[in-house]
């Protein structure tokens, strides 16, 4: 399978062709510039920046430890299958291994292909691979969760501000916890980068659920992304690097990644709010880093530590966000709701208002359960 054509514009808000030679080896043609930064590299360079930009993330926050088994949840997207690539080539010099997962919503017309570029990733690097769909488990697939919302007896329960974006969004953090725990995983790597934590944030503040703020480290030993208690971590490398640099990775390591978006992506807030930082980044090359060091900084607050002394700038000559040299240790119980198993499901799980599950409470909401 070839991979798709790579973009005119070197990947988009922060980036640009670059003419003349690259900045770092002196001798490759520049094949994209870092607007934030004015640097201009080859693509050869810019693989090897992104790459190592992903090594010292990991190291820096200590996600990967010594022996680990580490889970990479893998869409077919160009961000889970540039993470991939990365992981796998970082797995052959380090003590741990990875498998690769896959959740299949059960989307007609849009898992298929995705889930045939995973495979063949996966075959030709010889990791393995397992595919875990919504229908397997939980006995219903997104579509048909998507109709049941429409229901009118469910509309009378409260479906009606039920996205598909916050439905499948919780089925899928349950789905890879079951397979983590599957494949025996010690932590889930993911490929959100620094633009999906700055969406995320704003969600977050704008429907008014600040409590999730105190969760969204980078994840690992010194960067927790979730909750005490919970296992395994979760971990994202690609959190200090910006989406297009990824983007125009993951063309220029010639990635053969699904390009077709998901059919309901819009119905959230999630793309406007994408729009409105790339259209601030074009204006104010750099706005991502520095609002990206904000955001931890903040996280740090939740935690009751202030902001970290010693914080660097944001735009480091690899792309580096401003990222607080302190730590972010695991949020204590007072940054969240405490822990607990599931009286309906038994999953652990901090509990909603009805006190289950978020899984059991949107099954219930959906009319599949009963509370």
């Amino acid at each position: 399978m070839s991979a798709p054509a790579a973009p005119r514009t070197g990947g988009g808000p922060g980036a640009g062709v670059a003419p003349g030679a690259c900045g770092r080896c002196g001798t490759g043609r520049a094949a994209y510039t870092r607007k934030y930064s004015g640097q201009s590299l080859c693509t050869g360079c810019f693989r090897r920046s992104i790459s190592r930009k992903a090594a010292k993330t990991v190291s820096k926050y200590g996600m990967v430890r010594d022996g680990d088994r580490v889970a990479v949840a893998v869409s077919g997207g160009k961000d889970s299958l540039a993470l991939l690539q990365i992981m796998h080539e970082m797995s052959q010099g380090h003590n741990f291994e990875i498998d690769v997962i896959t959740i299949d919503e059960g989307i007609p017309g849009y898992r298929d292909e995705a889930l045939g570029i995973v495979s063949d990733v996966c075959g030709s690097l010889g990791v393995g691979h397992r595919v875990y769909a919504y229908e397997d488990l939980f006995e219903v697939s997104l579509d048909e969760a998507l109709n049941m919302r429409q229901r009118p007896q469910n509309r009378q329960q409260g479906t009606r501000g039920m996205s598909s974006c916050s439905i499948c969004g919780t089925l899928r953090r349950r789905a890879i916890d079951i397979a983590a725990a599957d494949v025996g995983a010690d932590a889930v790597a993911t490929g959100h980068n620094l633009d999906d934590m700055l969406q995320t944030f704003l969600i977050n503040m704008l429907s008014g659920d600040t409590d999730k703020i105190a969760w969204m480290g980078p994840g690992g030993a010194t960067g927790a992304a979730t909750d005490a208690g919970a296992s395994p971590r979760r971990i994202k490398p690609f959190c200090e690097i910006y989406e297009s640099e990824i983007v125009f990775y993951a063309f220029a390591s010639g990635l053969p990644f699904q390009q077709e978006p998901c059919p309901h992506m819009n119905e959230g807030i999630r793309t406007e709010i994408r729009e409105f930082l790339n259209s601030l980044e074009s204006e104010r090359s750099g706005i991502k880093n520095s609002m990206y060091a904000s955001v931890l900084r903040i996280v740090q607050m939740a935690h009751g530590r202030g902001a970290a002394p010693g914080s660097r700038k944001a735009g480091g000559p690899d792309g580096a966000a401003g990222t607080p040299a302190a730590t972010i240790p695991a949020p204590p119980e007072s940054a969240g709701k405490r822990r607990s198993s599931c009286p309906r499901c038994g999953a652990s799980c901090t509990g909603g208002d009805s006190g289950i599950c978020s899984v059991c409470e949107t099954m219930a909401r959906l009319g599949r359960i009963r509370r």
